[in-house]
């Protein structure tokens, strides 16, 4: 059986090369005929792709850190209402929920936004580290989604 299998695989192997010898010396051309829904797939994965690139490490300002999913709910709600221009995220990282505003590429940016909001919050505003969303750029804007 083992030899069967042996001789199976050598036939195989010569008769693929016997192929691409014939092929090369015949001097033959290949044409290839393609569906145009592959370039769509392609844009498509570009587009996907780009995507990716839009979350890169920065900073976020931290409001409230605590164990009460209501007090923390509280704190976004007012951060909304007074700052409604910064996207406000609500993290649980058992067993706290974090409230954290803003996506800023440089601590100094997020310095300004803490000074602001440490007058609201008695319990610390803070800048944190975070992996932040960043906004698409104009040539990407333009571009139609998929």
């Amino acid at each position: 059986m083992q030899k069967l299998f042996i001789l199976a695989c050598c036939l195989l192997v010569s008769s693929w090369a016997m192929g691409q010898e014939v092929a090369q010396m015949s001097g033959g051309s290949v044409k290839v005929i393609r569906d145009s829904r592959l370039d769509v797939l392609i844009k498509k994965q570009i587009y996907i792709n780009t995507l990716a690139i839009r979350n890169q490490n920065g900073f976020r300002v931290q409001v409230i850190s605590t164990n009460k999913r209501g007090d923390a709910n509280e704190a976004k709600a007012r951060v909304m209402q007074l700052y409604g221009d910064y996207r406000t995220y609500l993290d649980y990282q058992a067993p706290y929920f974090k409230v954290r505003v803003g996506d800023f590429k440089s601590r100094e940016e997020a310095s300004e936004l803490r000074d602001k909001l440490s007058n609201l919050f008695s319990g610390g505003v803070f800048v944190v580290p975070a992996i932040i969303n960043v906004s698409p750029d104009k040539e990407l804007s333009n571009e139609e989604p998929y």
